[in-house]
């Protein structure tokens, strides 16, 4: 069995870099699993544990559903936060409404379901993971510093392949290993 989901890798540039920073410094004393910038991607589906011998068929469909769809890309803005301010688990860097995207989220999600595998139900709510929150002491400083970047345009991100990632849990943290990338050309 693999761990395995399907995603756009993200190169965080300056600015994304400048904001997960500060991000870290107002909320440093909060019990906050940072994710590495080295890993930030935006997930299309989430698979979980996959048979081995299913990863073929998987592989088959993504380069029939990303072959001949084009390159594109979108805009990175805004921060916000899952959950609520009650009860914070996630926050993140939004991406803007891009119809290319949602079209290609749609392809990938029907060509699972097409091949027998279980997806997701739940709307599809492109964002980046910058931090998993265990716990938190100081509720303002969180809202202070997600309003500072609420519609900041943060980075144009260019998408040129979508990749199925093994994702490996570590005492360390995870390991997202490309197992398969598709061209969207």
């Amino acid at each position: 069995m693999k761990r395995l989901f399907i995603a756009v890798k993200i190169e965080a540039e300056s600015n994304l870099l400048r904001i997960i920073s500060t991000l870290k410094a107002i909320l440093g004393d909060e019990s906050i699993k940072w994710v590495d910038p080295g890993n930030i991607h935006l997930t299309i589906a989430f698979l979980g544990d996959t048979d081995e011998k299913r990863i073929k068929t998987l592989d088959l469909m993504l380069k029939d559903k990303c072959s001949g769809f084009g390159e594109f890309e979108f805009f990175l803005k805004g921060s916000g936060l899952f959950k609520n301010f009650r009860d914070p688990r996630v926050i993140w860097a939004g991406i803007e409404s891009n119809g290319e995207l949602a079209e290609l989220h749609t392809r990938i999600k029907t060509g699972l379901a097409e091949t027998g595998f279980r997806i997701e139900e739940r709307l599809f709510r492109p964002h980046l993971t910058l931090g998993r929150i265990k716990s938190l002491k100081n509720t303002d400083n969180l809202k202070t510093v997600l309003e500072k970047y609420r519609d900041v345009e943060i980075q144009k991100v260019n998408v040129r392949e979508v990749i199925l990632f093994e994702s490996i849990l570590l005492q360390t943290g995870p390991l997202y290993k490309p197992v398969t990338k598709f061209g969207l050309q």
